[in-house]
């Protein structure tokens, strides 16, 4: 396997793994918010980055690479447990929408990260510039929801 090629995989491994901790920690959260647009909101993007993993992983298949399972990284199991910690501690929907954040921002870090730093086939850039769109929208949202949830 060529150096170019190990690098993108890495790549995509590592955005699918943001993906996977995101779709769990929509998941998880949504089960203790009490809105119901961000509950909404928060069912969109569970099916969202669970369609974006997928479609990275398709792009992996079309790179020749056979295994792509992923797991949930031990950071995104750690940024959900401390989202459940502060639903029980009654910490209440802005508490779980900044938690939300936090993780958004780390995908938004993933993605600029990984644009950043490698030069991707033009079909496979067009893809990661389109989730990350969405990706930043979705963080933008959940902002907004926690900014309302505040006041």
């Amino acid at each position: 396997m060529s150096e170019k090629l190990k690098q993108t995989e890495d790549t995509l491994r590592d955005l699918i793994e943001t993906l996977r901790d995101g779709h769990q920690g929509f998941i998880e959260l949504e089960k203790n918010l009490k809105d119901p647009e961000a509950r909404q909101l928060f069912r969109e993007q569970t099916l969202e980055r669970a369609e974006f993993a997928a479609e990275l992983e398709n792009e992996l298949h079309h790179f020749g690479v056979k295994d792509v399972k992923v797991a949930s990284s031990t950071a995104g199991k750690v940024h959900r447990a401390w989202g459940e910690l502060k639903a029980r501690l009654g910490g209440g929907d802005h508490a779980l929408l900044a938690t939300a954040e936090k993780g958004e921002d780390e995908a938004k870090h993933a993605y600029e990260e990984a644009l950043a730093s490698e030069d991707f086939p033009l079909p496979l850039r067009e893809i990661l510039l389109r989730q990350q769109r969405h990706i930043l929208a979705a963080h933008d949202r959940v902002k907004a929801l926690r900014d309302r949830v505040a006041t």
